[in-house]
């Protein structure tokens, strides 16, 4: 149903150009003060995007999103110690 998004942390020298970031895909953050830019591409066309974006003059640095690799499912295996610290 929904296409497959990579993220991608794109460090710039130039804010007011960086909007144009828009138009490669959908930008989620723009960090004003540190000079950064959190966007969205597309996963199957996201080396060909990457590569335009890289040829940008205001582009410094392009870092990938690793956020869907991170485990979100956890597993109780420490038991409670609640019981142990009393009121």
């Amino acid at each position: 149903m929904f296409p497959e998004r990579t993220g991608y942390i794109i460090w710039v020298s130039d804010l007011k150009a960086a909007r144009n970031l828009e138009k490669y895909g959908s930008v989620h953050y723009l960090s004003r003060r540190m000079h950064y830019v959190v966007m969205y591409v597309n996963a199957e066309r996201a080396e060909d995007t990457i590569k335009n974006i890289r040829r940008l003059p205001y582009v410094r640095r392009i870092e990938r999103s690793y956020r869907n690799e991170i485990k979100t499912e956890y597993t109780k295996d420490v038991p409670d110690k609640t019981q142990y610290y009393g009121l």
